[in-house]
Order: C-alpha cells, then sequence, then structure tokens
C-alpha cells in the first residue's frame, strides 16, 4: 500500500468512527404550569409581529430607528457574533485539517560530537503536507462540546431575540408615557385656562359686591392647584421625553420624537394568549433555557468520554534533501505517520469530579428552565389581569368623566343664574379636572399593560 493511501484511509477510518456520543438522550422536561389561562382567557392563537401590534405610525418609526440604533441591543448581538465564532472554533475540531510546510535546518557539529570523529556542516530541507494532531473522536467527546457550542449559540440568539422584544416594548412604553403626560398637560393647561376665567369673573363679581371672600379665596385656590399640576405633568413629560431620548440611541433622536400627541390608540387593544404549550415554543426566553440545558446534557457526553482511551494522529506527507536543489528529484520523498493512544490511568479524581460538576449543572438549568416557564407564565397571567380590569376601569372612567364634564357645565349655568352656591360650582370643577385626569391615567395604563402582555407572550418574532 502507497504511504498516501495509507494516509486517505487512516482519516477515512477516523471520520467513519467518529459521531458517537455518551452523552444522556434528551427529554425534555414536563412543564411546572397549569394547561390553560383560567376560564376568561382566549385560546386563539397571539403570534404576532411588532410591525402588526404597533397601530400608530409615529410610533412604529420610532421602534424602529431604535432597533438600528439602541446601543445594549448592538451589544447583545455582537455577543451573539461571538458565541457564532466560538461555535465555528469547536466544530473545526471534528475534521482534520491539513498544512504546508517548508523548512531548513543547517548545523555544525564538532569532531567529538561526529560520527566519523571529523567537524561537519549538516543541512537538511523538506517541503510537504502535514496533518496537526488531530483526535479519533471514538467516544464522541469532541462532538458533545461541539453540540454544547452550538446550544450555547442558540442560546445567544435567542436572547437577542428577547432584547430585541424588550426594547420594542420599552420603547412603545415610554412613548406611551410620554403622549401620555403630554395629554395631562394639555388638560391641565385647558383648566388652568378655565380657572383663571372664572377667577376674573369672581374677582369682578366681588368688587361688585355680589361675591364674598371666601368665594375669591377658594377661585385662587383653585387656580394654583392648576399651576402646580402643570409644573408636575411638565416634569413627567420631560422626564418621558428623556428616556425615550436614550432609548432611540441616535443624535437625532429629539428632532425624531414627534412634538404633539394626536389621539387614538397606539397599539393593538385585542391579543389572545393562546395556549401555555404555545407559550413555551414562542417565547424567546425559554427556548434560550431549554438551550443551554441541552448544552449541559452535552457537556455530560463530553465528561464521560474522558474515561475513555483517547486516540489521536499526526503525520506529514513531503519531501526531504540535504541540498534544497534536490528536494523535488527522485527518491527524495518522505512521510511519516504518528497515532497516540492516552488512557486514563490516576488522575487523582478529576474526570469523576468533572463529570459530577456536569450533571449538577444540568440538574440547574433544568431548575432555571422550569423557573423560566413560571415567570413566563405569571407575567402573562398578570398581563392578561391588568389588560381585563384595565379595559373595564376605563370604561367606568369614560362614563364618569362624562358625567362629571356634564355636571359642570349645568353647575356653572345655576352660579351664573345666582341658582347655586359658588362651592358647589368649585366641587364640580374639582371633580370634572381629576376625573377627566384618571381617564387618561387609565387608558395609559391599560396601553402599557397591553405591551406588557404582548412582551410576555413573546412578541411573536
Amino acid at each position: 500500500m502507497s504511504n498516501p493511501v495509507f494516509t486517505v484511509a487512516a482519516l477515512a477510518f477516523a471520520l467513519a468512527l467518529a459521531g458517537c456520543s455518551l452523552a444522556p438522550t434528551y427529554k425534555r422536561p414536563e412543564a411546572p404550569i397549569a394547561e390553560s389561562w383560567g376560564a376568561d382567557a382566549a385560546q386563539a392563537s397571539a403570534a404576532l409581529e411588532w410591525q402588526n401590534f404597533i397601530v400608530d405610525p409615529e410610533l412604529r418609526r420610532l421602534v424602529g430607528i431604535a432597533l438600528d440604533n439602541n446601543r445594549s441591543l448592538r451589544q447583545t448581538l455582537l455577543d451573539i457574533e461571538q458565541a457564532r465564532a466560538q461555535y465555528r472554533i469547536q466544530r473545526a475540531d471534528r475534521v482534520p485539517g491539513l498544512n504546508a510546510g517548508a523548512s531548513g535546518n543547517r548545523q555544525r557539529l564538532p569532531s567529538d560530537l561526529s560520527s566519523n570523529g571529523v567537524s561537519e556542516v549538516a543541512s537538511s530541507y523538506q517541503v510537504g503536507l502535514s496533518l496537526p494532531e488531530y483526535e479519533l473522536d471514538l467516544f464522541g467527546r469532541v462532538k458533545s462540546l461541539t453540540d454544547s457550542a452550538l446550544e450555547q449559540y442558540l442560546a445567544t440568539e435567542e436572547a437577542g431575540r428577547s432584547a430585541q422584544i424588550a426594547l420594542v416594548a420599552e420603547v412603545s412604553q415610554a412613548y406611551l408615557t410620554y403622549t401620555g403626560a403630554q395629554q395631562r398637560l394639555d388638560l391641565t393647561q385647558r383648566t388652568l385656562a378655565s380657572r383663571e376665567e372664572s377667577f376674573a369673573l369672581v374677582e369682578h363679581r366681588r368688587g361688585a359686591g355680589a361675591a364674598s371672600a371666601l368665594d375669591y379665596q377658594e377661585a385662587l385656590g383653585l387656580v394654583e392647584q392648576s399651576r402646580a399640576e402643570l409644573e408636575r405633568n411638565q416634569r413627567q413629560k420631560r422626564q418621558a421625553f428623556n428616556a425615550l431620548v436614550l432609548l432611540l440611541g441616535t443624535p437625532d433622536a429629539v428632532a425624531a420624537i414627534p412634538a404633539g400627541s394626536p389621539d387614538g390608540l397606539r397599539v393593538l387593544q385585542d391579543i389572545a394568549p393562546g395556549t401555555p404549550s404555545e407559550l413555551i415554543e414562542r417565547r424567546p426566553d425559554i427556548r434560550a433555557a431549554e438551550h443551554r440545558l441541552k448544552a449541559r446534557n452535552a457537556d455530560i457526553g463530553a465528561a464521560r468520554a474522558a474515561f475513555f482511551p483517547r486516540i489521536s494522529l499526526t503525520g506529514s506527507f513531503g519531501t526531504s534533501s540535504a541540498e534544497m536543489s534536490g528536494l523535488f528529484e527522485g527518491g527524495s520523498r518522505s512521510w511519516s505517520f504518528m497515532p497516540n493512544l492516552t488512557l486514563p490511568l490516576f488522575d487523582a479524581g478529576r474526570n469523576r469530579a468533572n463529570l459530577s460538576w456536569a450533571e449538577v449543572r444540568k440538574d440547574a438549568a433544568v431548575a432555571a428552565y422550569e423557573g423560566s416557564i413560571q415567570t413566563a407564565f405569571r407575567e402573562v397571567a398578570d398581563a392578561l389581569a391588568a389588560t381585563d380590569t384595565l379595559r373595564r376601569e376605563e370604561a367606568a372612567r369614560r362614563a364618569l368623566a362624562d358625567t362629571s364634564t356634564a355636571t359642570l357645565k349645568l353647575a356653572r349655568a345655576r352660579y351664573e343664574g345666582g341658582v347655586d352656591s359658588h362651592l358647589r360650582y368649585l366641587d364640580a370643577q374639582r371633580s370634572s379636572f381629576v376625573n377627566d385626569l384618571s381617564l387618561i391615567e387609565s387608558s395609559t395604563e391599560r396601553q402599557i399593560a397591553l405591551v406588557d402582555l404582548f412582551r410576555a407572550l413573546g412578541g411573536g418574532w
């Protein structure tokens, strides 16, 4: 058998043996949650994309800017690239390498070291191909390490999807907070103008002797209350604006955020949660936890394989000569083939400790996986409860605000007509303002809760 044929046959034999694995057969743990959300939860699928979930074009534009520029998300995506490169490095160990090289050596031997007792200068030159040390993966050690690296990469990729969903939710909630503060500010400005008008009327009536000092002080108190509320809403609006600028992550963020707060819904109003089993398949953090569990399962296979013999191959094929000019002449062919067998006999319990460590890490990964499912289930249940109750609360507060507005109109007419006292008119003003503010807040909270539900369901990425 010629030497090249022998080398190719050895490599083919190595590849044929590789692939056996001592890793335990993976079985997904049972989900430690109920089979349904409850009697009131809809069971339709909730596979949404954020472009469909966000109905406000301005908010959709801002989310797109954030996904392109947010620094935290960019760092997460770079972590994915790092994990991908690490997997590719580990995967390369499963395939034999091949190097081309050339070397030369020239040395002088003194007479007492020379075989003929005469000092001499010896030269050697070599050109050829070499096989770096390659492990025959008879027991799947390299395969298990490669599988572990792959699962770690997939877990990091899922973490990137989770970060994208979180960013979409954070931008949406920051924008809802900003527009809610703007709506409260607009309401407070209108209320302040109305109360200043009423105060001017009371001041005029007092000058004519038709209003008391108490009426004057109460009207003045409402004006100052509106001014204080105006400053509070200004502060909340600026803080929400700053949070939105940070999330967008671009120098043009200030100009990108719209100044006004047009009426209308920002996000989809009805989201069906589907079933808990669908949540497990859809939510990225749960999928990431399962990939990490699979990686720990593969680590057990690598730890088990360490108990068995390890065979590695190295070799080379090329030409050698004492003169550089003779490298490619007939008869200059050279080769070497060096298999190496290593059998662990005594390691002070290192391999057994590594196996125990791998098994404990798998148990911890199982606990983390089950915990991520339970956390996800609670977040969805909380978001469902919030959206359900806030929907009814908003309807009630809207009816209350409408009633307060009608009461305010009647109270003002009766006061100006001299039928009722100024006190009743003041109470109507206070109630109308408070109820209008509560309506804006509950409407904002309901849409924020819908964003929470969208995030809890995995965003449909």
